[in-house]
């Protein structure tokens, strides 16, 4: 067969296997690529370049450095910080919006809407504002930040990455922000003044990630808390935790006031989200006495220094020794050598964790080794492993001080941005700021392996003239339309793509085509180069972003919902795109 007809033919059924996802996008990248290679389309030196192309390592290197980031806290504390000097709850939501477009600028937009889910699900809550008014801007302005920089998303990366193969220069680390920034502060105002007319007011459906639990937790000396009123403490306001007792020596004060002094050696029951209480055992200078007493046994050494230590949800099973007693009854860290930071029993309060005699059903988070972990027994189920919820702020400053040492570099030129993250990646594994597993754990294979063979299958476009045919064809139905209309066409396929499609297979589908048509019609290639990667990331019309998947289920939205909101939206970035494009980078 023509190598140009089975190139086309094998073009036509990756469009058809990506949109349908009947496999992984990675799986038929793969089988793509196993295509090319066993029709002697590519040789195996093209076919498996991709895989040590510097797009693939800069993306995967920046993978592993968000996790540093949230490892430390970083994110999170930036929004809590954020939202104890908002006064009300339309100014949080909008400060919380402007700060999650920035972070995501630089950061990966769905890691940054994970860490700030619970952030805005809990101050919705807090402040009366249904989850439904805030979650779905989280997600869409983590969407618009990501178009800033080129590091803003991976499909920005991957476009850069391809360019070079089409004879294009790679995107400039700012560059996109000629348009990308426009586009950002135009949406935030949509998400500000119109998005709040078109989205339900409903309350969230918390999922397990949001469930309360109960814990103790007991004031050490130099704690921020000693000697404040619990009104002055922020507990409630800025760390969604609620004191239910306090126990002082011998006495238990049930549900204090407001005015109720907390002392050091003071014991708080608070009830909150499971972020937020390992957030206060790292920032409040408070410690689980259990915690304290596995640590002070010889042998147990300090799980909070330990890599091998893991945070887990345990339930309790029929049958279990442990049912109708207390956790100092049942000789719990005795008799499994880990501890129990906290409890949750669904529609029931507690006022001392100490004091609740275990039932079936009961979600238990425990922190151990990972030899511990393994031997809790056949009554307690292990449901999750929370360990990467764990955070260290007091790595923080070492962990920004790395990512933004590695971005200022590659973004002045200092060095190549690649050399700067893969740099930054082995100095936090140094300094273990990060375990290896956790590290090759962060980053997304999948996206990986999908990059990789779509930029083998870019060669094998270009070289087998498959390329050239398919532009040829093209040009002759899109010349009419003149440079904007060209413009508009092009964008508007590549967002009808993404809805369907990975945005990263969507850009790289579409490259090729923009540059191939807009030579033959003698128009610059650049600002169509632009317009795809800007609409490749406008994936606002559908839920089916990962970003948007995260909010989906805990706003209770349907799939018209993001239909009535996104569409707006994607057009308010239609248009100021197409507005602003061909004034930066004329036809």
């Amino acid at each position: 067969m023509d190598p140009v007809t089975l190139i086309l033919i094998l073009f036509v059924a990756a469009l058809v296997l990506f949109a349908t996802e009947w496999l992984p996008v990675d799986v038929t990248a793969l089988a793509l690529l196993s295509a090319l290679l066993l029709a002697g389309l590519v040789t195996p030196g093209q076919a498996f370049a991709g895989f040590g192309s510097d797009t693939v390592l800069t993306l995967a290197s920046l993978f592993i450095l968000t996790r540093v980031l949230l490892r430390a806290g970083v994110i999170e504390w930036i929004g809590v910080s954020l939202a104890r000097r908002a006064r009300n709850a339309p100014a949080m939501l909008r400060g919380l919006l402007g700060t999650v477009a920035g972070i995501s600028a630089f950061t990966s937009n769905t890691a940054t809407t994970a860490v700030f889910l619970p952030v805005v699900a809990g101050l919705a809550k807090r402040s009366g504002l249904g989850a439904g008014r805030a979650l779905m801007p989280l997600a869409f302005a983590s969407i618009l930040g990501g178009t800033v920089t080129v590091i803003g998303t991976s499909t920005n990366l991957v476009v850069s990455g391809a360019l070079p193969t089409t004879g294009q220069a790679p995107l400039g680390f700012f560059e996109l922000a000629w348009v990308g920034l426009p586009v950002a502060v135009v949406g935030l105002l949509y998400l500000f003044l119109v998005a709040p007319r078109l989205l339900p007011n409903r309350e969230a459906a918390l999922e397990d990630s949001l469930r309360e639990y109960l814990a103790d937790l007991t004031v050490a000396p130099g704690s921020p808390l000693a000697d404040q009123a619990l009104r002055d403490s922020g507990l409630g306001r800025d760390h969604g935790l609620t004191v239910v007792a306090v126990r002082r020596d011998n006495q238990t004060f049930y549900a204090p006031g407001p005015d109720f002094v907390v002392q050091a050696g003071d014991t708080l029951a608070v009830e909150g989200q499971t972020e937020r209480i390992l957030a206060g055992k790292s920032t409040l200078g408070v410690v689980s006495k259990s915690e304290q007493k596995l640590r002070a046994e010889p042998g147990e050494g300090s799980p909070g220094r330990d890599s091998n230590v893991r945070l887990i949800e345990a339930v309790v099973l029929p049958g279990s020794p442990l049912l109708g007693r207390t956790l100092k009854e049942g000789r719990f860290r005795e008799r499994y050598g880990v501890s129990v930071l906290a409890l949750h029993r669904r529609a029931q309060h507690f006022e001392r964790l100490g004091g609740v005699r275990l039932a079936v059903g009961d979600l238990l988070l425990i922190q151990g080794t990972a030899a511990r972990i393994d031997s809790l027994g056949d009554y307690l189920a292990v449901m999750g492993d929370l360990t990467e919820r764990v955070r260290d702020p007091r790595r923080a400053p070492l962990a920004l001080a790395l990512f933004v040492g590695a971005v200022g570099l590659g973004a002045s030129g200092t060095v190549p941005l690649a050399v700067a993250v893969v740099v930054a990646v082995a100095l936090s594994l140094i300094f273990r700021l990060i375990s290896p597993e956790e590290a090759y754990g962060a980053v997304e294979w999948p996206i990986i392996v999908l990059i990789a063979c779509m930029l083998a299958f870019g060669t094998a476009f270009e070289a087998t003239g498959a390329a050239g045919v398919l532009t040829g064809a093209l040009s002759g139905v899109l010349e009419p339309l003149g440079p904007y209309g060209l413009l508009a066409a092009l964008f508007l396929v590549t967002v009808a793509l993404t809805q369907p499609m990975s945005n990263q297979a969507a850009a790289l589908v579409m490259l090729p085509l923009a540059i191939g048509t807009a030579g033959a019609l003698g128009y610059d290639p650049r600002p169509f180069i632009i317009g795809i990667t800007i609409a490749a990331s406008n994936s606002f019309i559908t839920p089916l972003e990962p970003s948007c998947m995260l909010v989906y289920g805990p706003g209770r939205y349907t799939f018209l919902d993001f239909v009535r909101v996104g569409s707006g939206l994607t057009l308010v970035t239609f248009a100021v795109s197409l507005l602003i494009i061909p004034r930066v980078w004329p036809f």
